[in-house]
């Protein structure tokens, strides 16, 4: 190869400059042809389209193409000339004149061939179904998702703050968490009355888990920074096996000071919006792809959402709803139950068809830092319910009153002595604030109409499942 410096293949793409010397580098996606001519289709993950690369047979017969390896699935190098495309299905692509093998891909093992493959057989080659157009797709959705969100809470002039993955306290009250330890698989060391492990030897002095949310940090910096956003990894020793559970996800938790439940649905619709109208706007090759193999609706959908103002109501008159509509549940509804995936998608798809936003849920199902109403029997909880997915974003207004937080953390049995500093909030220059938690992959299940949340994380820790 000459010193011409490489293009990516989406900008050789978009190219007008034509009849002129280039350099691409990519994978092969196919390749096929006749005794006068090959076509390679090269693909270097920089957009879903490939460019078309024209062989000449008499430079680079089929017999040569084959023994160099240039099969599907090598990685190659290509020098020749942009020129506009003489076929249909591209403006644009390049007549080779030099031919580069870096790696080849045995045809008789390489897993991903011509032939469609299911998403349960590309989940146990995560290593390699990058390189498949649904899962290329999802992962520059991802990237485009992320990016988005830290553009909006920048341009909306929140902080962005970095809580720890190591703790010692439980934000959700659940107890269903990853326990982080030094100590001895075997004999670990013991309490004097020999009642438990002592975790006073462990390397932190204390018990310590993986943490199942930024939120309790992030109230922290709301009390000094005023409007703050969390964006890390969240883990849940949950064992559940479904398409809607992971162990390990990510999750986005805004926390803003002097706003109320109001506030804090104003921000989530917007939020919401601003993140499917990028997607809309930056992801086009992407999304038509993934609305024309999985999902018909999902554009028409994504679109929707941008379009109409979400419905609100509280816990209260949903569950009116539901008691009297005419379709059968699996699980029943009653005032004070939890409702179920089931419930949320009949309200947005059937009832409202529209995004909903529920508020104002009984206390006994919601967790000990929401802010009790004046009714006592209900908190200043929010969910925002999308189609396809049930709940997509959880928050509340906080309880700012000392006593209140206290007495709350009796009832369901949160030891004050973890959440010490938590309480202090409260002590020194208390104010009302309200955030919410986006799980980052119900987003991304949402906006790339996939069904199963293991597809839209590159690699899904589940229940016995932790390989790559």
């Amino acid at each position: 190869m000459s010193d011409l410096r490489k293009t990516s293949v989406q900008d050789l793409l978009r190219s007008t400059d034509l009849d002129r010397e280039v350099l691409v580098k990519g994978w092969v996606r196919t390749r096929r042809g006749n005794k006068y001519v090959q076509f390679i289709a090269l693909n270097d993950g920089s957009g879903f389209n490939s460019i078309q690369v024209v062989a000449n047979a008499e430079q680079f017969p089929e017999e040569k193409l084959r023994a160099d390896g240039v099969e599907n699935g090598a990685a190659i190098a290509v020098r020749g000339r942009l020129v506009a495309s003489q076929g249909k299905g591209q403006a644009v692509e390049i007549q080779a004149d030099e031919i580069t093998v870096y790696g080849s891909a045995d045809t008789t093992t390489y897993p991903l061939q011509k032939k469609g493959h299911t998403l349960e057989f590309l989940r146990g080659i995560a290593h390699l179904r990058p390189r498949t157009n649904t899962f290329g797709a999802i992962l520059r959705i991802r990237h485009a998702m992320a990016f988005a969100v830290h553009q909006y809470f920048n341009d909306h002039g929140f902080y962005y703050v970095h809580t720890p993955i190591v703790t010692g306290s439980d934000a959700e009250g659940a107890g269903q968490m990853f326990r982080v330890t030094t100590l001895p698989d075997q004999n670990p060391p013991l309490t004097e009355d020999k009642s438990g492990v002592d975790y006073a030897q462990d390397f932190f002095g204390k018990q310590t888990n993986l943490t199942v949310s930024g939120q309790l940090e992030a109230e922290v910096a709301a009390m000094a920074l005023g409007k703050v956003y969390t964006f890390g990894p969240t883990f849940r020793a949950e064992n559940s096996n479904t398409a809607r559970h992971l162990a390990e996800f990510w999750m986005i938790e805004p926390e803003v000071a002097f706003n109320d439940l109001q506030d804090n649905m104003d921000l989530a619709e917007d939020f919401l919006k601003s993140l499917v109208r990028y997607a809309l706007e930056h992801c086009p090759d992407d999304l038509k792809f993934l609305n024309e193999q999985y999902d018909k609706e999902l554009l028409t959908r994504l679109q929707f959402v941008v379009d109409n103002d979400f419905q609100r109501l509280t816990y209260t008159e949903a569950v009116e709803i539901l008691k009297k509509a005419k379709q059968k549940f699996e699980f029943p509804v009653d005032w004070g139950t939890d409702l179920q995936s089931e419930h949320e998608r009949y309200l947005v798809e059937k009832h409202f068809k529209k995004p909903v936003i529920l508020t104002d849920y009984p206390k006994d199902i919601k967790a000990f830092y929401m802010k009790l109403n004046d009714d006592g029997k209900t908190v200043r909880a929010m969910d925002v319910l999308f189609p396809g997915i049930g709940e997509i974003i959880g928050g509340s207004q906080r309880e700012e009153d000392l006593t209140k937080l206290k007495d709350r953390m009796a009832a369901m049995q949160v030891p004050e002595h973890e959440l010490w500093w938590y309480l202090e909030l409260r002590q020194y220059g208390t104010a009302p604030h309200a955030g919410f938690g986006l799980g980052f992959e119900r987003l991304i299940l949402f906006i790339t109409g996939m069904a199963n949340i293991r597809d839209v994380i590159p690699f899904p820790r589940f229940p016995g499942s932790a390989e790559f």
